[in-house]
């Protein structure tokens, strides 16, 4: 979230969802305007691939534009997984920096649906026909982008032995054990040295 001069924050809605916001008094206000909102332990449902294991917490900024608002979020999380080496169950610190302009459809003042502008984008997010803005897909999504591509249950995770799928931990090793019947004829297997290709 930007730095600047500190607001107070105002309290969400505990009866409705968390992550919506009415916004039709800041949109009433001039631009420079700005609203903070404090939300803590909201649940976020990011569908069958990914489980949030702590809920989302985190500071909410929305700053009035001439155009419409800009939102800007510090959000924390975290998300379940599995190691990239060993395959055991891990637990990933997210934080999420959203910074997303999001417009009108409605005018305020008019009550006129607000057209695109040329060359807008039309995939910038709206608010509502009620002035509302809805958070919850913006953070789910930035949640999404901000899994890790390999997590490791640990820094330095040794990973899987090749030979038996067991996790490296200090002292692992193998010794001289019964082999499988069906392998035993490659125990005699060498190849002479001027037999291996360079």
């Amino acid at each position: 979230m930007s730095a600047g001069e500190s607001h107070p924050s105002y309290p969400v809605d505990t009866h409705g969802d968390p992550l919506t916001f009415n916004v039709s008094g800041l949109l009433a206000e001039p631009a420079g305007a700005v609203r903070e909102y404090r939300i803590d332990d909201v649940e976020v449902d990011l569908g069958e691939d990914l489980v949030l294991v702590r809920p989302v917490s985190g500071r909410i900024r929305l700053l009035r534009t001439n155009r419409g608002l800009v939102v800007e979020s510090d959000l924390d999380t975290a998300l379940a997984g599995e190691c990239a080496r060993c395959l055991r169950p891990t637990v990933t610190d997210v934080h999420v920096e959203l910074a997303e302009e999001v417009l009108p459809t409605i005018d305020l003042a008019s009550g006129l649906p607000v057209t695109l502008e040329e060359g807008e984008d039309p995939e910038t997010p709206r608010l509502t026909d009620h002035h509302d803005l809805e958070l919850r897909p913006l953070v789910a999504e930035a949640i999404s982008l901000a899994e890790p591509i390999a997590p490791l249950c640990e820094p330095d995770c040794p990973g899987l032995c090749e030979e038996c799928g067991e996790r490296l931990t200090p002292g692992h090793a193998h010794g001289d054990g019964p082999i499988d019947p069906r392998l035993e004829a490659l125990r005699a297997f060498r190849v002479a040295d001027d037999e291996v290709e360079d």
